[in-house]
C-alpha cells in the first residue's frame, strides 16, 4: 500500500511541474463517471463482450470478491460475486472466453508488491446474458512465472487464441509473460517471459479483433502489433492514480480509468500511425463507423482546468490516502 501511494505522490508532484499545455491530451474525451460509491479504488476494466456501452470493473485489494457491471451512465447495473473467492490483490480484468467459446472474464490476482507470492491466481467467471446481482462460480487458475515472482497488475487475453498474458510492474521496466494455452485448473500453470515492456505498467488490454494491444502507464500508453513490436506511444489525460485500460468496441480508442471514489473514465483515440501499421493492408475505418457507444460526457480539459486539478492532486493523494488506511484499519 504505501509503494502505490508513493507511485502516486510522485506522479503528481511530476504532473505540477508540467506546463498545463503538456497535460492536455488531444481528442480525449470523459466517457462516463463511477458514480458508485462501492466503486472507491477502480484497479480493473473490461469492455463487456455480451452487453453494449457496459464496462465491468473491480476494487484493488480490501474489498470483497466481486465486479461491477457498469453502463454508459456511470450506473451500475449489477454485481457478481466470486463465491469462495479471496480477493487478495485483485489488479486486473480482461474479457475472454471459456471452453465452450461463451463470454467470460478474467480476474487477475496478481498483484504482489513485496515480491513474495510463489504462485498468483487468475479466477474465470462466465459473463452473464441477464445484468442482475447474482453469485457465481469461479473457475481458478494458479499461476507461477519460471524465473521468480514478480509484482504485476496488467492482464491480458487475447481474443483470438483465447491465450492469457501477464505484464509484469518494475520500475526498471518489466516482462511481458505468456501462459499456457490451455489454462490448467488441476496443476500450476507456468508463465514464460517473451518480450520487454516499459516501466511501471499498471494495466494491459487487446482491441476486440486481436490486431494490436495496449499497455499503459500512469501517464501514457504504448501500442504493440505483437509482443516486442511496438508501433506507437501516446499520452493519456491526468488521472489521481492511472490504473485501468481497455479498447473500445470499434478498436480506435481506449477507455482509461482511475482509482479514487467517483472517479472519471476517459475515451483516448489510438494513434492513427499505430492502427495503420497494425492493419498495413487495410484502411483504418471512418471514426464515424463507431457505434455509438458510452458517448463522451465532457470535452478534453482546459488548460485553467488542468492546472486546478494539478495543484489539488498532492492534497487529493493526501486524503484519500488516510481514507483508504482507515478503511483498512
Amino acid at each position: 500500500m504505501r509503494s502505490r501511494l508513493a507511485a502516486a505522490l510522485a506522479v503528481a508532484l511530476v504532473c505540477l511541474a508540467l506546463p498545463a499545455s503538456a497535460q492536455e491530451v488531444e481528442g480525449a474525451e470523459v466517457a462516463l463517471r463511477l458514480e458508485d460509491p462501492r466503486i472507491y479504488e477502480s484497479s480493473g476494466l473490461a469492455l463487456s463482450r455480451r452487453h453494449q456501452a457496459v464496462v465491468w470493473t473491480h476494487n484493488d485489494s480490501g474489498d470483497e470478491a466481486r465486479l461491477f457491471a457498469v453502463g454508459p451512465e456511470g450506473r451500475t447495473l449489477a454485481t457478481l460475486t466470486l463465491a469462495g473467492v479471496e480477493a487478495r490483490d485483485w489488479e486486473a480484468l480482461a474479457a475472454g472466453h471459456d471452453d465452450r467459446g461463451r463470454p467470460a472474464l478474467f480476474v487477475g490476482d496478481i498483484g504482489d508488491n513485496q515480491g513474495v507470492w510463489p504462485d498468483v491466481s487468475v479466477y474465470r467467471v462466465a459473463e452473464p446474458a441477464q445484468l442482475r446481482d447474482a453469485t457465481v462460480a469461479a473457475a481458478r487458475y494458479r499461476l507461477r512465472y519460471a524465473d521468480g515472482s514478480h509484482n504485476a497488475e496488467a492482464l491480458l487475453v487475447d481474443p483470438r487464441s483465447n491465450r492469457l498474458y501477464v505484464a509484469t510492474k518494475e520500475e526498471a521496466g518489466g516482462g511481458l509473460y505468456r501462459a499456457p494455452s490451455p489454462l490448467r485448473t488441476d496443476q500450476l500453470n507456468i508463465l514464460h517471459r517473451v518480450a520487454s515492456v516499459p516501466p511501471v505498467i499498471t494495466d494491459g488490454a487487446f482491441a476486440p479483433n486481436g490486431r494490436l494491444f495496449v499497455l499503459r502507464d500512469y501517464q501514457g500508453a504504448h501500442v504493440y502489433r505483437a509482443p516486442g513490436r511496438r508501433i506507437g506511444s501516446f499520452e493519456l489525460p491526468l488521472q489521481f492514480q492511472g490504473e485501468s485500460i481497455t479498447v473500445t468496441a470499434d478498436g480506435r480508442s481506449v477507455l482509461a480509468g482511475s482509482e479514487g471514489p467517483d472517479s472519471e473514465v476517459w475515451r483516448v483515440p489510438l494513434p492513427e500511425s499505430a492502427l495503420a501499421k497494425a492493419t498495413p493492408t487495410t484502411r483504418p475505418p471512418p471514426a464515424t463507423s463507431a457505434p455509438a457507444t458510452l458517448e463522451a460526457r465532457g470535452r478534453g480539459a482546459t488548460p485553467f482546468l488542468v492546472a486546478a486539478v494539478a495543484l489539488i492532486l498532492v492534497i487529493a493523494v493526501a486524503a484519500v490516502a488516510v481514507m483508504t488506511l482507515r478503511r483498512r484499519s
